[in-house]
């Protein structure tokens, strides 16, 4: 009997210091800025790097591409991983709308000062959105647009201001969602710290508003992204591919789907 408890009590120990090492080193798991994910890809877009304060000591790195003829401009938030060449790709597609795009990377990215979390990323997403209306483009022209982790930025500004339109490619729900699904075995609810709670934001946005989603993403799982569509106001949009994993492919479709976008939001 003695014995049993004490293998009872083991395993107790063990759980609250899986418990105690995962609510103080969460944030490893969810911020991966050391990610050499560089795109090698040609860049095709003419660009100027600049250095956008936030708060203290921290300079975000961010490439600004202008578009003299047009105003509206991409607010581009991109996800937990990489640097910003890791998005190569992605910004000589996005060129061809004929927008000026500003690609902002985080804190603790990119070689920048300070660590990531969820009011830090908020605080410099709304720095890059005072960066860009001191240059004369107000929020009214600026398309906010959230790639995975981004997402949850992206609609958290849109949740309290008013943009011209709103992109959200492979979003999630919540991160306390997305921990369940991985920690199934942990209380997320109530270690998670960074919840970037887009479900319950969603119907604040008051924006026009295009979700993107592959269907055969293994990551954030698609009936996330559907679920964000579906609670979100009108006038919304969809593209959701049947093969596309996590890092959509940036072909002809998803440039259509995104030109679409643009072009019916500017008719209203």
């Amino acid at each position: 009997m003695k014995m049993i408890k004490l293998f009872f009590v083991g395993i107790l120990f063990f759980y609250i210091c899986v418990l105690l090492f995962m609510y103080i080193f969460q944030r490893s798991f969810m911020y991966h800025p050391n990610i050499k994910n560089t795109d090698k890809t040609e860049i095709l877009f003419n660009y100027e790097e600049v250095f956008i304060n936030s708060e203290e000591n921290i300079k975000l790195k961010s490439w600004f591409s202008s578009n003299s003829i047009n105003k509206k401009t991409i607010l581009f938030l991109h996800g937990n991983a990489g640097e910003l060449s890791a998005r190569v790709y992605k910004l000589n597609k996005l060129k061809d709308l004929n927008l000026n795009f500003l690609i902002i990377s985080w804190r603790g990215f990119s070689g920048n000062n300070g660590k990531p979390t969820e009011r830090g990323l908020y605080n410099d997403a709304i720095k890059a959105v005072d960066w860009l209306e001191k240059k004369g483009i107000d929020k009214k022209d600026i398309i906010l647009y959230g790639e995975s982790l981004g997402t949850g930025v992206a609609v958290e500004l849109a949740s309290k201001k008013d943009y011209f339109g709103v992109i959200l490619e492979s979003p999630y729900t919540s991160m306390v969602d997305m921990g369940k699904r991985f920690y199934p075995f942990l209380p997320i609810s109530i270690l998670q710290r960074d919840r970037y709670n887009s479900i319950q934001k969603i119907k604040k946005v008051k924006t026009p508003i295009l979700v993107l989603h592959g269907k055969a993403d293994l990551l954030v799982p698609f009936y996330m992204g559907k679920k964000i569509y579906e609670i979100a106001n009108q006038p919304k949009y969809f593209y959701f591919p049947n093969f596309d994993n996590h890092m959509m492919a940036y072909d002809a479709n998803m440039l259509k789907a995104l030109s679409d976008f643009v072009n019916k939001i500017s008719k209203k």
